[in-house]
Formats: structure tokens, C-alpha cells, sequence
């Protein structure tokens, strides 16, 4: 199989002796040739001399004389933002410890897209070299925004968000399909393919496109991945086991523990907990539901050691879901550890 999301940087950093992924200084450098940061015709001196400081020695500590002598000021800005990520990461002894650290103390002080890409890495690194077409798709759930779609039927597709709207406005013409928009000249429409077992060998030629479909129905192989996905996930951060399944409802009179996937799913599974009415509309964006069983009982608190953990997806007001991997982080019924 090919590699996979070549340009999130998994390949230029390196692992330490527990299989965590250690900051280089050329993924710290890789960072400085991103639009954000890569200087333009009309840099000023300073920002040129400040890019090459940091090229050079992508660890160089800056002064805040250096952003303040740079004449753009969304130049100083992102070059800010940057290096607070830098120092985030190099304040850790693993990409892994960095990626949680930001949900804790001052937390998430950098652009979400930072975050999101950690996301996306540490998915890499956990799908290694054996990962499936249908596999690699799915984890992308958990770094990428999707647009639901619901057929009359009930059938449940995700596309990717950024893609469903770029395509919105240009019909998949780019700035062309833009301009015909506006002029309100129709467009042929697009439709992303939907990966089968039967086409997934082509996500292999566009995984860094982001534009092929899946569907979310229980019995299809997008939800067993995810729930191998977030089993591995667990395991990695947490040196915890679990088994995760999907779940058609919570019909359990000794419910202890869930944990939202996303913000909508936490608050509809919240207020079930707690015996709210749940208004029809409100419950129908449930998108699926999880159960998680701890193979080691010990690894629980004492109070729900036994117990399954519920777990769920939805999808917003809009048809959006956003999934928050770090929930399962925070949030599992974790024995103290010594």
C-alpha cells in the first residue's frame, strides 16, 4: 500500500524507546514553508530575516523585538501563534504529551488547525503500514468536520465538511464553478464517490483530498474501523484495554458512565442520564451509539468497576459532526494510578 497523508508530517519525526513520536527540527522547520508563514515578494526585511533565523535553527529562541520590527501585522501574528505551538511542543517529551497538554492548564492557546493536525499524525502513527483503505477514511472523522446526510431510507453518509462546501460554491470547478455561480450560470453537480469494499483501492490516489463518502450505517465496515480506531487510540495515550461495539440503545437500569464523542452527543447523553425529556428532533441527530467494556476491571474506579461505558455521535443543528477524540482521554472512569 502507498503512504498515507505524506503531508501531515508523520515522517519527519522520530520515536522514542515506548513507541511515542519525538519533535525534530525538521518537522518544527516544515512549518516555516506553510502560507501562513513562508514570506511573499513584499516581506520586509525583517520578516526575511527573521524566517531565515528560524530555518536555520528551527529552535532559535525570539524576541518580541524581532515580531515587532516585521511590517505586516498578520505576519506577527501568525509567526506568534507558531511559536507558542513551538513551545508547546518542545515543552514536552512527546508529540503525544503536547497533544494533551493543550486540554489541560491555559488549555488550546493555538489555532484548532495545530491540534487537529497532532490529530491526524498520531492517527498515522496508529494505523501504521497495514492500515485499510475503509480504515484510513474513517479515522479521518476524528480530524475533519463531516456533513451528514440522511436518506429517506435511513441511511447515513459522511462527507467531508470543507469539501460538501468548496463544491457548493463551485461545483468542483474551483474559482471558475465560483464565477458561474455568481453569475447564477448552473453547474453540473458533483457527487462524491462513495468507498465500498468494492472501490476502496482508489482512496489510496486521493487520500489528501479528502473527497470520497462513507456510510455510518450499523453492519457497515466504516463503524467496526471506527470502534477499532478508538480502541487503539485509548490504548495508545492511556496503556488501557478496551472492547468498544455498537450499541442500538442504552436500555441498562445501572447506567454509570458515558462519555459524548462530540459536544451534541454529550449533551443529549447527559440529559438522558439525568432523565430529561429529550425532544424527538433533538434525539433523531444521534448518530450512533457505542458500548466500551475495560478488559481489566482494576483499570476502573471502584464505583463502576463492571460497568460499560456508553459512548455516542451526533451530529449538530446544521448536519455537522465534529468529533473531539480527547474526550475519550479525559473522560473514561480511570483508576488512580501510583
Amino acid at each position: 500500500m502507498p503512504d498515507f497523508w505524506r503531508s501531515c508530517g508523520y515522517r519527519l519525526l522520530a520515536r522514542d524507546d515506548s513507541d511515542r513520536l519525538v519533535v525534530t527540527d525538521d518537522f518544527l522547520r516544515s512549518y516555516l514553508f506553510r502560507p501562513e508563514l513562508a514570506p511573499l515578494l513584499e516581506s520586509c526585511p525583517a520578516e526575511l530575516a527573521l524566517h531565515e533565523t528560524l530555518r536555520r535553527d528551527p529552535r532559535q529562541a525570539i524576541a518580541a523585538s524581532a515580531l515587532e520590527a516585521m511590517a505586516d501585522p498578520d505576519a506577527r501574528e501568525n509567526y506568534r501563534i507558531w511559536l507558542r505551538f513551538r513551545e508547546r511542543l518542545l515543552a514536552a517529551p512527546s508529540l503525544e504529551a503536547a497533544y494533551l497538554g493543550f486540554f489541560a492548564g491555559v488549555g488550546v492557546d493555538v489555532s484548532p488547525l495545530f491540534v487537529h493536525q497532532l490529530t491526524q499524525i498520531v492517527l498515522r502513527h496508529l494505523l501504521t503500514e497495514d492500515a485499510d483503505p475503509i480504515t484510513a477514511r474513517t479515522a479521518e472523522i476524528l480530524f475533519r468536520s463531516q456533513k451528514i446526510s440522511v436518506g429517506e431510507d435511513g441511511s447515513l453518509m459522511a462527507a467531508d465538511d470543507e469539501v460538501v462546501q468548496r463544491y457548493a460554491q463551485s461545483g468542483g470547478f474551483g474559482s471558475l464553478g465560483e464565477l458561474l455561480r455568481q453569475q447564477q450560470t448552473p453547474t453540473r453537480s458533483v457527487e462524491l464517490d462513495v468507498l465500498s469494499r468494492d472501490n476502496a483501492a482508489c482512496y489510496w490516489d486521493r487520500d489528501e483530498r479528502f473527497d470520497t463518502a462513507i456510510s455510518l450505517n450499523r453492519g457497515q465496515p466504516a463503524i467496526d474501523s471506527l470502534c477499532r480506531i478508538l480502541e487503539r487510540w485509548i490504548a495508545h495515550f492511556l496503556a488501557v484495554d478496551v472492547t468498544i461495539v455498537p450499541q442500538r440503545a442504552v436500555a441498562d437500569d445501572h447506567w454509570r458512565w458515558h462519555v459524548g464523542l462530540d459536544a451534541e452527543a454529550s449533551g443529549i447523553l447527559n440529559d438522558l442520564y439525568e432523565g430529561s425529556e429529550v425532544e424527538a428532533a433533538r434525539l433523531a441527530r444521534l448518530l450512533c451509539l457505542f458500548r466500551l467494556d475495560f478488559i481489566e476491571a482494576a483499570d476502573m474506579r471502584a464505583e463502576v468497576s463492571g460497568h460499560p461505558v456508553y459512548l455516542a455521535m451526533a451530529m449538530d443543528q446544521t448536519g455537522r459532526l465534529t468529533i473531539k477524540p480527547q474526550n475519550l482521554l479525559l473522560n473514561l472512569p480511570l483508576a488512580s494510578r501510583t
